[in-house]
């Protein structure tokens, strides 16, 4: 009777023990930050891939709307410049940045001249223009990187990291948990004065010069439906893109106004005489 007692004392401190073991197990399996940031540059193509890209251009289309589609390119140099170009109902506008100075070129509302970006525009084109992205030596940089835990993103486990910029604005980022590529990202945005939850999704991942690249982005405000989708057709690595497209131009020049045509009957106005030039003087002997 005493050893049936011991046993079952034994088989209940097992059942009792055994889900507080598989929590230890499965707590001292889960990867450092470090560790899932190595594996998410190495899912991209490796760091010496990535730092070989000196420049990188994109070209594809951007939806907006239904049948509002626009023709876009996104140009990178090192060590932080950037542009982006797009064409809707035949005017162009540009967001540029040179790595100091930020400006655009918005046509759409009758500005024909290049103005510079509000101090806003300016603190994200300076996060858009870091061609490794905020993961790549982000101790360098002056990041804080946390690894949250894991979380479902469209029924697939995906890792989330709290990314916290040196500016102080706070990123999330939601890695694969299979393939560690990223496939979500969140934040905090300043649109039209007021700040705004976003939201962008990354897919359709193409191998492209041994680095794998997302060809599918959506954007938009978190919980909307209306979301700005960017569709890549081509992604070209290391071509030649001069420094002078990423310089602000100069504004153009204000055209003289025409001269107003003269009154009915007025007579035209006579010119005054040319002064007499003085006969030149001998030289002093």
């Amino acid at each position: 009777m005493k050893l049936r007692k011991s046993v079952w004392t034994l088989i209940l401190a097992v059942s009792v023990l055994a889900p507080a073991a598989s929590a230890l197990a499965a707590e001292a399996a889960a990867p450092t930050v470090d560790e899932v940031i190595a594996k998410n540059i190495e899912a991209r193509g490796g760091l010496d891939k990535l730092k070989a890209v000196q420049t990188m251009r994109m070209t594809g289309k951007m939806t907006m709307g239904p049948g509002i589609e626009a023709p876009l390119t996104l140009e990178f140099k090192r060590p932080a410049s950037m542009r982006i170009e797009f064409t809707l109902q035949g005017m162009t506008g540009i967001n540029a940045y040179d790595g100091k100075t930020g400006w655009q070129m918005i046509p759409f509302g009758g500005k024909t001249d290049p103005e510079p970006m509000t101090a806003e525009d300016l603190k994200e084109a300076e996060e858009q223009s870091d061609m490794d992205g905020p993961l790549v030596d982000y101790k360098a940089k002056g990041h804080k990187v946390e690894l949250v835990g894991k979380e479902k993103v469209e029924g697939s486990d995906a890792w989330k990291l709290k990314i916290t910029l040196k500016t102080g604005d706070v990123r999330y980022l939601y890695l694969d948990a299979d393939t560690f590529l990223d496939i979500k990202g969140e934040s905090k945005r300043s649109v039209r004065g007021s700040e705004t939850e976003v939201e962008s999704t990354y897919g359709d991942y193409k191998e492209v010069g041994g680095l794998l690249l997302p060809h599918s982005i959506q954007a938009g405000a978190k919980g909307s439906d209306q979301k700005q989708n960017i569709i890549i057709d081509k992604i070209e690595i290391n071509p030649t893109i001069e420094t002078a497209r990423f310089k602000m131009p100069a504004a153009a020049a204000p055209k003289a106004p025409a001269a107003a045509p003269p009154a009915a009957g007025a007579k035209p106005a006579t010119p005054p005489a040319a002064p007499k030039a003085d006969p030149a003087k001998p030289p002093q002997g």
